[in-house]
């Protein structure tokens, strides 16, 4: 029913930049809080950053000054920029949503696939 589709991830050296996009699809009634998580090999899933329905935004203290992350809400699109990208960024990003599906009465957590970022030192 919800589908959401992650792009933009890659191989960048270190220092460098990536744009992360996922955008949410099917029936979607409402989104309350789209965000960003990363997961390196051997370690937990853990938020990078996170946008309200309203825009306020939330990053790591390991991620801020260097990624920002935006929302275009008549696409259900949400945005990373990630930039001075560094080794240790390195990991699989996913895309996260709560949200309310056509019909429902409850907010649902909605993940996307997953993209990998690799960062070259």
């Amino acid at each position: 029913q919800v589908q959401l589709v992650e792009s933009g991830g890659g191989l960048v050296q270190a220092g460098g930049s990536l744009r992360l996009s996922c955008a949410a699809s099917g029936s979607i009634f409402s989104i309350n809080s789209m965000g960003w998580y990363r997961q390196a090999p051997g370690k937990q899933r853990t938020l990078v950053a996170v946008v309200s329905s309203g825009a306020s935004t939330s990053n790591a203290d390991s991620v801020k000054g260097r990624f920002t992350i935006s929302r275009d809400n008549a696409k259900n699109t949400v945005y990373l920029q990630m930039n001075s990208l560094k080794p240790e960024d390195t990991a699989v990003y996913y895309c996260n949503a709560l949200l309310k599906v056509s019909g429902a009465t409850t907010v649902s957590s909605y993940w996307g696939q997953g993209t990998q970022v690799t960062v070259s030192s």
